[in-house]
């Protein structure tokens, strides 16, 4: 089998970074003869030490000196982005203009109108352009997605989407950049809210009209510094929606929940079915079927809990196995293994940017709304 090598250039080295060169490294563990290569060729961070380290330790080919540097050399192919939120607009924008296909963290700007700048110059362009909403590729979601397309729940009547941290709670730590304006763009809404509204959009439709409300719990904190800080970020943000198909429901980022982990919820109810999922017990998707008989004693009816696991359809499943239980990476890998099949060539799954754009309104709209207090159409 011949397969299309692809030279990757990673942008940031934290967590995200790690995370996706983690994906890149083991997929051929999990997917049986991937159409591509993925070649480790290049990164680059502000910080030399940072970027040489990369390099030594994980295999990159070379660490670039300057962020232009690696978008402009020719034998780059994909630049993936995991700089800070800011950073992106302009980054998306160079790779677009040399060629490259792209890779892009959440959220895919800091403004609407630069995310649908950037959606139609990647479209104009004729490059893959994929956003990471990694938890769309987790098995309990991709059978939830199946079931809703296969009628399962019927007409969509109402959801609940939350996401819960735990992050703004103590009050010595000091605040990171993802809870500074001036560097991510946004608040808890961008970073957690981004996954909670995209999970419904991928599962029930496009929005139509958002409420929004935004909570500061600490106006002081410590800041990156560890001197005292004016919290100028967003640390809870709650939302009513209504989708284009006509249901309704909440949606809920929050960093101020003690106790919490990473406990991302997802709960539709439709007219023939319900589905409930659980990213703190990720193997498993909870549905419920109106088809079922009741009866005396309950009958058959019931939420019964679907072992999702590690049962990926070909050419994945190899390994660990059907049977082994799934975690947080396994989405990352999923995703990063659909975009770059995209750039071999297969058909591209998504989500595109123009996804991402959707996702960038529905957010605006969210803190116009949290501004004025009326609700925001979605334009």
């Amino acid at each position: 089998m011949n397969r299309k090598q692809l030279n990757i250039g990673l942008l940031g080295f934290g967590s995200m970074g790690r995370t996706h060169t983690w994906a890149i490294s083991v997929i051929p563990f999990y997917y049986r003869n991937p159409p591509f290569e993925a070649r480790l060729a290049g990164v680059y961070t502000r910080t030399e030490r940072t970027r040489e380290d990369a390099k030594s330790e994980f295999g990159f080919v070379k660490a670039y000196s300057s962020e232009d540097e690696l978008i402009a050399d020719p034998d780059i192919d994909i630049i993936d982005i995991t700089t800070p939120n800011i950073a992106h607009y302009e980054t998306i924008k160079k790779a677009i203009n040399a060629g490259k296909h792209i890779y892009c963290e959440k959220p895919l700007t800091t403004t609407a109108d630069e995310a649908d700048e950037v959606a139609r110059l990647s479209s104009d362009a004729g490059v893959t352009a994929q956003i990471v909403f990694n938890t769309r590729f987790l098995s309990p979601i991709m059978r939830a997605k199946q079931l809703i397309d296969e009628g399962r729940l019927g007409r969509i009547i109402s959801f609940r989407s939350s996401y819960l941290h735990a992050s703004c709670t103590d009050l010595a730590k000091s605040a990171g950049w993802k809870q500074d304006k001036t560097v991510c763009g946004g608040g808890v809404l961008f970073d957690l809210g981004s996954h909670a509204l995209d999970l419904v959009y991928y599962l029930c439709g496009n929005y139509k009209k958002v409420w929004g409300m935004s909570q500061i719990a600490h106006p002081t904190r410590l800041g990156m510094d560890g001197k005292p800080w004016q919290t100028n970020a967003d640390e809870a943000f709650y939302m009513l929606c209504e989708l284009e198909c006509g249901a309704k429901g909440t949606v809920e980022a929050n960093k101020l929940a003690v106790g919490a982990n990473d406990d991302f919820k997802l709960e539709i109810y439709g007219e023939r079915g319900a589905l409930r999922f659980d990213l703190m017990e990720p193997n498993w998707l909870w549905f419920y079927d109106m088809e079922d008989k009741s009866g005396d004693l309950g009958g058959e009816r019931g939420f019964k809990r679907i072992e999702c696991c590690g049962r990926y359809p070909e050419p994945a499943g190899i390994f660990p196995g059907v049977k082994a239980p799934i975690g947080w990476l396994r989405g990352h890998l999923g995703s990063m293994y659909s975009f770059l099949s995209a750039v071999a060539g297969e058909k591209q799954v998504g989500p595109n940017f123009n996804d991402a754009a959707h996702i960038q309104r529905v957010m605006q709209a969210a803190y116009e709304s949290d501004m004025t207090g009326a609700p925001v159409v979605i334009s």
